[in-house]
């Protein structure tokens, strides 16, 4: 068997010599795209047949087939990316985070917007200033349990 990371490595490369793009993939399994993507690189599972799927649409080698089928550990680690643009939503956070609390927890209650009952689309929307992206975050809302 192979690493998440070497499965992403993998998977990048057949991607490129393909000449695809996310969407076209996520189509072939009939996944979302932010869900296919992020299994593709190590942060979620696909079902064998899901994964299947995939390996037949970008010829991947089994074992990279059979790793997209290991439950991962989520969140590479405590480390805040340099990424410029990863780097932004955790700024985004940091900034609009006790914000986006204190909205939330007014408008619902006492509780959190659930990462696993949860959808993302991003969007593209061309504008004469400079395009702008669209990121639509969807949770469930789960209430703090009292006892």
């Amino acid at each position: 068997m192979i690493t998440k990371i070497e499965m992403t490595e993998a998977i990048i490369a057949a991607k490129a010599k393909k000449n695809t793009t996310w969407t076209e993939i996520s189509k072939c399994i009939g996944l979302s795209e932010i869900f296919t993507t992020s299994a593709c690189l190590g942060q979620n599972t696909l079902s064998k047949t899901e994964a299947e799927q995939l390996g037949s649409y970008l010829e991947l080698s089994p074992d990279v087939v059979k790793t997209l089928q290991v439950f991962p550990s989520k969140g590479p680690g405590q480390e805040i990316s340099t990424d410029p643009l990863i780097y932004r939503f955790f700024e985004i956070c940091f900034v609009y985070g006790p914000t986006l609390k204190e909205v939330i927890q007014e408008k619902m209650g006492d509780g959190i917007m659930s990462a696993i009952d949860f959808t993302m689309n991003v969007d593209k929307v061309e504008d004469p200033k400079g395009d702008r992206v669209i990121v639509t975050m969807n949770g469930k809302f789960l209430p703090y349990k009292k006892w």
